[in-house]
């Protein structure tokens, strides 16, 4: 028995020693992850976004006001919001429903039209818009023609912002307890109660999620509106008209109208943060 003693303790000190030594692993290797990340983030996101705030205060806060309040940005920037939301809403109520089709219901075809979705995300914006051009241009072969109109700014961008919705919201249907819906309708609520009171709650944070994607993609693009929209006064878009700017070597304007449009984002993030935050606390209670 004392034999034994020194033994384990022998064993013990050892098993120590190696405890400290994997976690000593772990932290330097937690520290090597933490450094390559930051300085990723640092190199792709941090630094651009401070030359953008950079070249865009490069004249001063006067040179900056005086460019973002100008007729023609206000003008470019008020269409810009105008639409985005228009898409949003459009994308946010029809978008739920796809998604709850595709969850809830069996038919043939599905999966086609589950792939379809996706499309808007590896077909390039400019061909994007060019397909719309085509169908909805002047030679339409449907015999619509909304090219360089306002309407053909909101078809544009419901294209390119339509799977964003849905992905987000399908995940939340798949997890959804399809019971307690049933266990509701068996105590007598209505097919509409039952939506209000247990599916909408639980999708709305799916939908939040989609609706600030599809609003942040909406803002900035570009490459499916320039072809439909041109780039008249009526129907110029905020990056139209900063495209423009570069293109004008007004570099500093450019950057103006950018910033606007980095902060109304920024904004957009945080309220809809709030609210997911807001909808979310009795999960977290």
């Amino acid at each position: 028995m004392r034999s034994e003693a020194p033994r384990i303790s022998a064993v013990a000190a050892s098993a120590e020693r190696i405890s400290r030594r994997v976690s000593a692993d772990g932290r330097a290797s937690t520290a090597l992850s933490v450094g390559v990340i930051s300085t990723y983030l640092l190199v792709i996101v941090v630094l651009p976004i401070a030359a953008l705030l950079w070249e865009s205060h490069k004249g001063g806060l006067h040179a900056f006001w005086q460019v973002v309040s100008s007729p023609e940005a206000v003008g470019a920037l008020k269409l810009t919001f105008g639409a985005a939301f228009i898409v949003v809403l459009i994308n946010g109520v029809l978008g739920t429903v796809t998604a709850w089709v595709l969850v809830r219901d069996d038919f043939r075809g599905k999966s086609l039209v589950n792939s379809v979705i996706d499309l808007p995300f590896a077909l390039p914006t400019i061909v994007a818009g060019l397909t719309l051009l085509a169908l909805y241009g002047p030679r339409s072969p449907v015999g619509i023609d909304v090219a360089f109109t306002r309407t053909a700014i909101v078809l544009a961008l419901c294209f390119v912002t339509l799977p964003f919705v849905i992905r987000t919201v399908q995940p939340v249907l798949l997890e959804l307890d399809v019971e307690m819906e049933e266990a509701a309708r068996s105590l007598g609520a209505g097919q509409l109660t039952v939506f209000r009171r247990i599916v909408l709650p639980n999708l709305l944070p799916g939908i939040l999620s989609g609706v600030v994607l599809a609003l942040a993609r909406a803002l900035g693009e570009i490459g499916s509106v320039v072809l439909v929209a041109g780039s008249t006064p009526h129907t110029e878009v905020a990056s139209i008209y900063v495209f423009n700017l570069v293109q004008d070597g007004d570099a500093a304007g450019a950057s103006a109208v950018a910033t606007v449009l980095l902060v109304a984002a920024f904004v957009l993030l945080l309220v809809v943060g709030a609210l997911r935050f807001h909808v979310t606390r009795h999960d977290r209670a």
